[in-house]
């Protein structure tokens, strides 16, 4: 049996959550003076873009800031734009950013590139997502055999698999696949998520590796047909998609979902943020929205965010390594 199993340290802590950010220490009191900017380092339509607009929402909804929250997509570079942007606003408490697991590859691929983990203030962890096998629900493929039997047929130069770059995530879980299953494919790059996810509806494509929030409106129409989950238990939104490591490939792939700020943050003006996102994560609309998008609903601030962070960049490093992308 296959054993792979990446971006588990936060596991621990799934469906659980820390004290209030009110409880848990006692902060100097701020409030924002001008709009802040939430920059998100996704493409409009990406799930981690998605998350933060439906944050946005539920902020505007409960009147939870007397300021606008502004979002900003910064996407270029596999988000080395969005993370140079923080290094340039040290300091600046009008500024967060939601984020993927590219706030761990993107400064381990590029020196050049000027903020990472270690320099920026971690907020908050709102959510876990997972990654989904899709194709196209008109096709005869109905298991996870009957895929591999297909691409197998098919050979590598004729099984196309949509995504959005090679060392994204989509392309790191593909890679899992098929160290896993010795099924290879062409890999075609698309602009973003929201269009890979397209490629599969237009025939473009014969599979992709998704987000469940990527393809939830054309798996809702019966336009694609999930096969298998990369997540440790079945998902409470497609219940009847079992998972890799029931069909005998221990694979694992999650991706944390958590807000940052740029380094140097006043700690009153931190303090201001764990309380903004915790009343969003305990409102209805944010359960709501979690299980309607098939996320995991996670939490965790301060010392155990920062540390989890950490265990992920180390988790990413070896990822990185094992791929011959680090030396």
């Amino acid at each position: 049996m296959d054993r792979r199993h990446f971006g588990l340290g936060l596991m621990a802590g799934l469906g659980l959550g820390t004290l209030a950010p009110g409880r848990a220490r006692a902060t100097a009191r701020w409030t924002p003076r001008r709009p802040i900017e939430f920059v998100i380092m996704a493409a409009r339509g990406d799930g981690a873009d998605r998350l933060a607009r439906k944050i946005i929402a539920i902020i505007e909804k409960h009147r939870l800031s007397d300021q606008p929250i502004v979002p900003v997509n910064k996407d270029g570079r596999s988000g080395g734009e969005a993370l140079d942007y923080l290094a340039d606003k040290a300091g600046d408490p009008h500024v967060v950013m939601a984020t993927l697991n590219s706030l761990f590859t993107t400064p381990l691929r590029n020196a050049s590139v000027r903020a990472d983990v270690t320099t920026l203030t971690p907020i908050a962890s709102m959510a876990v997502e997972n990654f989904v096998l899709w194709v196209n629900a008109e096709t005869d493929i109905m298991t996870l055999d009957d895929y591999l039997a297909a691409a197998r047929q098919a050979g590598p130069e004729n099984w196309r698999m949509g995504g959005t770059g090679l060392g994204q995530e989509d392309s790191l879980v593909t890679d899992i696949l098929v160290q896993a299953t010795g099924v290879r494919h062409s890999y075609l790059r698309f602009e973003d998520s929201g269009a890979a996810a397209k490629s599969l509806i237009d025939k473009q494509v014969d599979a992709t590796v998704s987000n469940p929030a990527e393809q939830m409106d054309y798996y809702a129409v019966d336009k694609t047909r999930p096969l298998a989950t990369f997540s440790p238990l079945r998902l409470g939104a497609m219940p009847e998609v079992p998972t890799f490591r029931e069909l005998g490939h221990d694979l694992v792939y999650l991706s944390q979902r958590s807000v940052v700020a740029p380094g140097d943050l006043p700690d009153g003006a931190r303090g201001f943020y764990e309380k903004l996102f915790w009343k969003v994560h305990t409102s209805a609309e944010w359960r709501i929205y979690t299980d309607g998008e098939a996320l995991y609903r996670h939490w965790l601030i301060g010392r155990m965010l920062s540390d989890y962070l950490h265990a992920e960049l180390a988790t990413h490093r070896a990822i990185l390594k094992a791929r011959g992308e680090l030396g």
